[in-house]
C-alpha cells in the first residue's frame, strides 16, 4: 500500500521541482545568457550526480557499451529541455511554459503508450484518453487567451 502511494507522490514532487527549476533556470539565463545558464545548470547537476554515483551507485556503469545507442539520447533531450526553459520562461512565464510542456508530454506519452514505442508496454488510446488530451489543449488555449 505504501509503495502504491510513494511513487505517485515522488512523481508529484518531481513535477513541483520542475516548476522551481524552470523559474530558477529562467532567472539564471536572464543574468548570464541562455546557453551559459543551461551549461551551469547541467554542470552543477552533473557534479551532484557524480557524488551520488560515487556514494550510492550500485549499478553496472561498465555496461554502457552494451546499451542501444538511442538510449543515450536522454542527456541530449535534457539539454534541449533546459535550454528551452532558460529561453522561454522569462518570455511567457513559468506557468504558461510548464502548461505547454505538460500538454506536449501528455501527447507524446499517449502516442508512446499506444504504439509501444521505445520498449514501452502497449496501452491503446481510448475515448477517455482522447477527451483528456483534447481538454488539455483547450486548457492551454484558455490559459493563454487574452
Amino acid at each position: 500500500m505504501l509503495l502504491k502511494l510513494l511513487f505517485p507522490l515522488l512523481a508529484l514532487i518531481a513535477g513541483m521541482a520542475v516548476v522551481v527549476q524552470g523559474q530558477i533556470n529562467g532567472g539564471l539565463g536572464r543574468k548570464i545568457g541562455v546557453i551559459e545558464g543551461a551549461f551551469f545548470s547541467f554542470a552543477l547537476g552533473t557534479l551532484v550526480l557524480l557524488l551520488i554515483l560515487i556514494f550510492l551507485g550500485n549499478g553496472q556503469i561498465s555496461a554502457i557499451n552494451t546499451v542501444p545507442k538511442w538510449q543515450l539520447l536522454g542527456g541530449i533531450l535534457g539539454v534541449f529541455f533546459v535550454i528551452v526553459q532558460v529561453l522561454v520562461v522569462p518570455k511567457i512565464g513559468v506557468s504558461t511554459t510548464l502548461l505547454a510542456v505538460i500538454v506536449g508530454q501528455i501527447i507524446l506519452s499517449v502516442t508512446i503508450d499506444h504504439f509501444g514505442l521505445f520498449g514501452a508496454e502497449r496501452r491503446p488510446i481510448d475515448m477517455n484518453k482522447m477527451a483528456a488530451v483534447s481538454l488539455m489543449f483547450i486548457a492551454l488555449y484558455l490559459y493563454n487567451k487574452k
